[in-house]
């Protein structure tokens, strides 16, 4: 089985081939910590980290970078407004970002750095880069010369004729040309600064995650990545600081995923609809978010609002209910499997070789979705309709449930948690939400459940009703009471 991926850099999808098999070494940028994570920053991890688990699959050791920007402009910012530290605006903000990502399910990746802990590595980078003529020094700040890296653009398809079109230099500025960028900038009053050999200062932007590549996974890596809205400048300045650096290809895959829109609007503070990760895991369970973050193709954009996710969230608590009760059977009677369980067993058959097809073929996470979708329902309408189920049946119930937690739990972080453990604090959080507890709620749903078994159908009609106000579905059978809370 391959991989095969959308490469930026070359405008099509290719085989996946690493440099050195069975390593395979992949960046990707991380946060700037100023303020809280939103939809965007929650979207970008969960795409590379069912890159990181299919690539660990495919039994490649991977050695996987996501960073962390904790020296900028806006964090520096954000600490004068607030009267802070800048490293206490970067550590709040860093372990809450952690924090989410970890209940989202994301895997923590081989190496984590943080910029200002790699200050030694920027500064002898940008001395490589003077020393080859490639970047300036201007009173106290340094310059990438971009005119002298000749591929500039090959990323972006920018051509360096039509970037500095109209373009016309400040006179305040210290750069020679317009497209140039900081690689150093010389302190100034109330910033933190570190001592360099052109006086004290702090890193630009750019040059950070170039020093922090090389260092982590060398001069060439196989895969960066981040959202569309890096590939210029930052991408294309990584390219040409690495590269002229090194006079070596600095990245072999470039992936870019799609924004998010707000209700068909552009995501952002100024219009007010900014949608945080902290907000979302108030709201969702943390596995209704991933899948709503991979219901579209990574390179697509994809449109949040109140309506698609809880689309979503339907969706799940139907498979997790088709779970609960494939974790519930039990055979009936003895005997094999009978014709009318061909059609299940032809669609689990099915789903093993077309759901890692949809990964391995761009990434597809939509289509491997819809997979498991199209399962779950082969499965919710078998358990419905026969209840007499043989141990044969039986068996190929848990072989399907094993095939999903394995193949979708494994490789998307969806269906992986127990289905009693899922309801569970589902239940909790949206009654809590409802001024309710679990007891409370449980205690109703049994006086109706002896009810029913008095045959009292006035009693357990009304706590039925007064149940549905909550927002509280039942399921009756012999046994027990399902239920869940909208």
């Amino acid at each position: 089985m391959k991989l095969r991926i959308y490469n930026t850099l070359s405008r099509k999808i290719e085989d996946f081939e690493p440099l050195n098999p069975p390593r395979v070494t992949m960046y990707v940028c991380g946060i700037t910590a100023y303020d809280s994570s939103h939809l965007g920053h929650a979207r970008s991890a969960i795409i590379f980290d069912v890159l990181f688990r299919i690539l660990r699959w495919l039994c490649y050791e991977v050695l996987y970078v996501r960073n962390i920007t904790d020296i900028d402009d806006k964090i520096i910012n954000r600490a004068n407004r607030e009267g802070l530290f800048w490293k206490d605006i970067t550590e709040r903000y860093t372990q809450e970002y952690q924090e989410e990502m970890e209940k989202l399910g994301v895997l923590k990746p081989t190496f984590e750095p943080k910029a200002s802990e790699h200050i030694h590595e920027i500064i002898s980078l940008i001395e490589k880069l003077i020393n080859g003529g490639l970047a300036y020094v201007s009173e106290g700040d340094v310059y990438f010369a971009v005119e002298k890296f000749k591929g500039y653009g090959k990323l972006s398809g920018r051509k360096l004729e039509e970037l500095l079109s109209g373009v016309r230099i400040d006179p305040s500025e210290k750069k020679r040309n317009p497209l140039d960028f900081a690689l150093w900038k010389s302190a100034k009053p109330g910033e933190p600064f570190w001592e360099s050999p052109w006086g004290f200062g702090r890193p630009g932007w750019h040059i950070e995650c170039s020093a922090m590549s090389l260092k982590y996974l060398g001069e060439t890596i196989d895969i960066h990545g981040g959202g569309l809205d890096l590939i210029f400048p930052h991408h294309e300045n990584e390219i040409a600081q690495s590269e002229g650096a090194t006079g070596k290809t600095f990245v072999r895959y470039f992936i870019h995923h799609g924004l998010i829109t707000v209700e068909g609007e552009k995501m952002s503070k100024s219009l007010g609809n900014f949608v945080t990760t902290a907000y979302l895991l108030e709201k969702y369970h943390p596995e209704v978010i991933r899948a709503f973050l991979l219901s579209k193709h990574y390179r697509s954009p994809l449109d949040y609002s109140e309506k698609n996710i809880q689309e979503t969230e339907k969706a799940m608590y139907r498979l997790y209910e088709t779970l609960y009760w494939i974790n519930k059977a039990t055979p009936k009677k003895e005997g094999g499997l009978l014709p009318r369980s061909k059609s299940l067993k032809e669609a689990l058959s099915k789903f093993k070789e077309t759901f890692v097809q949809a990964l391995l073929e761009d990434l597809n996470t939509a289509l491997a979705l819809g997979h498991l979708f199209a399962l779950e329902g082969e499965l919710y309408n078998f358990i419905n309709r026969f209840k007499d189920l043989t141990t044969e049946e039986v068996t190929l119930l848990k072989e399907a449930l094993k095939e999903i937690q394995e193949l979708s739990g494994g490789l998307l972080g969806i269906a992986k948690t127990d289905p009693e453990a899922f309801f569970f604090s589902e239940k909790e959080r949206k009654l809590k939400a409802k001024g309710k507890t679990l007891n409370e709620v449980e205690e109703l749903i049994q006086k109706r459940f002896e009810a029913r078994l008095e045959k009292n159908f006035a009693l357990a009609d009304s706590i039925r009703t007064e149940l549905q106000k909550l927002g509280i579905q039942l399921k009756d059978t012999k046994e027990e009471t399902f239920w869940f809370v909208e």
